[in-house]
C-alpha cells in the first residue's frame, strides 16, 4: 500500500490514477522501436481497457490499483482478462510467470509490461528448473504482449533433463509480441545440456504459432549448451524478428529451424514466411562451450531447415559463422531464403555459408544472397572463407556482394562438387594489399587468380577484381561507401535486392544499384 503525507496529495494521486485509466494506463509506454506487424495480422477491436499494478510493496489481497497494487506478477496474470494491462513497478521479483489466459481479437491483448520509466526484474536465482522452465512461459495462448522486463539468472545446473529459458513460447497461438526485454544469464552448461534466451517452439501440427513479433530485445551473457540464444523452431510462421541485440553468448545467435520433429507433421515442421531484419549480432562463439569443446561453429544468424524467410539489414560480427543457410537433416532442405543488404565482418571462420556442413546433411535450394558486404572474415586462419559453399547446393543466386578479404585472401571456398545450377556473378572482390591473386576454391579445385577462376568455372563473368571499395573507415570498421567508391552503380538491378539498403534508404538512386549493402548516394 502506498502512503501519502496529506489529503491533498491523496486527491492529486487519485486524479492521476483516473486520468491514467482513462488513457489506458501505461499503454503509451514505448519500450521498443516500432515494427510493423506481419502483413496479414488482424487488428484487435478496441475495447475499454483496465490497468492493474504490481509492486514489491503491494499485497495480493489488494485490488490491484496503482494505490493498492498486487504483490506478485503471477497473481496479476491469473486475474486479468482480454484487454487488460499489467504494469509492474521496479524491483526484483523472484518468481516464474506462466500465462493461463489469452487475449482475443475482440477483447484485445493482455499486456504485461514495466511501469513507465522503471525497470522491473524477473529473477530466477535459486528457483528450481524441471524440464522446460521459463522465467516467462506462454503456451497455447494468443494476443499477449510482454514488454520492458529484465529476465535473468535461471540456471539448469548442468542437468540434461533441465531446459531453462528466459522466455518460452510453446504449442500453438497467435498475435504474440515480445518487445524491449533484456534476457541474460540463462545457463545450462554441460556436454548434453540446452538452454535458450528466447524460444518459440511450434509443437502443434494442427495449429501453428503465427503472427509473432520479437522486437527490440537484448539477449546476452547466456550459457546455452547445444541450444540457441533466440530461436524459432517447428510449426512457426508469419513472424518478425527485428531490432534485437544478441551478443556474448556461447552458441548460435538467431536460429530459424525445421525438421527436428518439434511438430509431428513434417510438412509444417519448419519456421517459415518470416523476416529477420535490423538485428545486431556479435560475440557469438562456441569455443569452450562444453557441448562443442574447441569447435568454432556458432552462427550469428542460422536458417536450418526454414523456408520463405528474408534476412535483411542485419549487422553480424565477431561470431564464428556470420550467416548460414543449411539443413542438418538428410533429405530435407533450407529453401527460398533471401539474404540481402547485411554487413558481415570480423567473423572467425566464415562470412556467409550455405549448404550442408558435411555429406550426411540436407540441401540448400533456391536461395538468394545479394547485396551483402563482407569484410575481414576467416580471421582464425584455419578454415573458412568470405563465401563458404558446402554440400548439396541447388539453384542459388549469389550476386552483387562486396567481398573484401584479409591478407589470407580467402574469397570463396566451395569444397563440395555436389551442386546444381548455382549462379555466381557481379560480385566485387578485393583483398588487403590489392592485387588479382587470392584463393577461389570451386568444386574442390583451387584457383589462385581471378582470371583463372572465371575461366574454369564460368562464374563472375561480370565480376570485378582489385577495386578498393573505399569504405568510410577500416578502423571501426564503417562499411558504408565513400562517394568515390567504384562499387557505386556497378550492381545488377535485381528485384531480390529489395527496396531499401542497410540503412533503410532507397535501394535504387542512380543509374543502377550499388554493389554491397550500402547505397551510397
Amino acid at each position: 500500500m502506498f502512503h501519502h503525507k496529506d489529503f491533498a496529495s491523496l486527491i492529486l494521486s487519485s486524479m492521476v490514477l483516473m486520468m491514467s485509466l482513462w488513457l489506458g494506463g501505461c499503454t503509451n509506454f514505448q519500450a521498443a522501436r516500432s515494427t510493423p506487424t506481419p502483413a496479414d495480422s488482424a487488428t484487435p477491436t478496441p475495447t475499454p481497457l483496465k490497468t492493474y499494478y504490481v509492486s514489491l510493496s503491494g499485497s495480493d489481497s489488494n485490488i490491484g490499483s496503482e494505490l493498492a497494487p498486487w504483490r506478485h506478477i503471477q497473481y496479476a496474470v491469473d486475474h486479468v482478462k482480454a484487454g487488460d494491462i499489467i504494469c509492474v513497478m521496479k524491483g526484483v521479483y523472484n518468481e516464474t510467470v506462466t500465462f493461463h489466459t489469452s487475449g482475443s481479437a475482440e477483447g484485445g491483448y493482455i499486456t504485461l509490461q514495466s511501469y513507465p520509466g522503471q525497470a522491473p526484474v524477473i529473477d530466477g536465482g535459486g528457483l528450481p528448473v524441471s524440464g522446460e522452465t521459463g522465467l516467462v512461459t506462454i503456451e497455447n495462448m494468443s494476443y499477449i504482449k510482454l514488454i520492458g522486463f529484465e529476465l535473468r539468472n535461471l540456471n539448469g545446473g548442468g542437468v540434461k533433463q533441465a531446459f531453462p529459458a528466459g522466455i518460452w513460447i510453446k504449442g500453438h497461438g497467435d498475435h504474440l509480441e515480445i518487445r524491449g526485454n533484456r534476457v541474460h544469464d540463462i545457463q545450462n552448461s554441460c556436454e548434453e545440456c540446452g538452454a535458450h534466451g528466447i524460444a518459440v517452439y511450434g509443437r502443434d501440427a494442427a495449429a501453428s504459432l503465427h503472427d509473432i513479433i520479437i522486437d527490440g530485445n537484448e539477449v546476452y551473457n547466456n550459457k546455452l549448451g547445444w541450444s540457441e540464444s533466440l530461436v524459432l523452431n517447428g510449426n512457426v510462421e508469419k513472424f518478425v524478428v527485428s531490432n534485437n541485440k544478441v551478443h556474448d553468448n556461447d552458441n548460435i545467435g538467431i536460429d530459424l529451424i525445421g525438421f527436428e520433429e518439434t511438430a509431428s507433421d513434417p510438412s509444417v515442421d519448419r519456421a517459415r514466411d518470416g523476416t529477420v531484419t535490423g538485428n545486431l549480432v556479435y560475440n557469438i562463439n562456441s569455443y569452450g562451450n562444453p557441448a562443442y569443446g574447441k569447435e568454432r561453429s556458432a552462427d550469428g544468424i542460422y536458417v536450418d531447415g526454414g523456408t520463405n524467410i528474408i534476412v535483411e539489414r542485419n549487422t553480424v560480427y565477431k561470431t564464428n559463422i556470420g550467416i548460414e543457410l543449411a539443413s542438418e537433416h538428410a533429405g530435407k532442405n533450407t529453401s527460398c531464403i533471401t539474404v540481402r543488404n547485411n554487413f558481415v565482418y570480423n567473423n572467425t571462420q566464415v562470412g556467409i555459408a550455405f549448404g550442408g556442413y558435411d555429406t550426411q546433411r540436407g540441401s540448400t535450394e533456391n536461395c538468394v544472397i545479394v547485396n551483402n558486404t563482407l569484410y575481414n572474415n576467416a580471421t582464425q586462419g584455419d578454415w573458412g572463407a568470405e563465401l563458404y559453399i558446402q554440400f548439396d547446393t541447388r539453384h542459388n543466386i549469389v550476386k552483387n556482394n562486396l567481398v573484401y578479404a584479409n591478407k589470407a585472401r580467402r574469397f570463396i571456398d566451395s569444397w563440395s562438387p555436389v551442386m546444381t545450377g548455382n549462379q555466381v556473378d557481379n560480385n566485387l572482390y578485393y583483398a588487403a594489399g590489392g592485387g588479382k591473386n587470392g584463393k577461389w576454391i570451386w568444386k574442390k579445385k583451387t584457383y589462385a587468380t581471378f582470371a583463372s577462376y572465371q575461366k574454369a568455372t564460368a562464374n563472375d563473368a561480370h565480376g570485378l577484381i582489385n577495386l578498393d571499395p573505399r569504405f568510410a573507415s577500416l578502423d571501426l570498421p564503417d562499411l558504408h561507401l565513400q562517394k568515390t567508391s567504384p562499387a557505386i552503380d556497378k550492381g545488377q538491378s535485381l528485384p531480390e535486392a529489395g527496396p531499401q539498403d542497410i540503412d533503410g534508404q532507397p535501394r535504387v538512386q542512380g543509374a543502377a544499384i550499388d554493389i554491397g549493402a550500402d547505397e551510397a548516394r
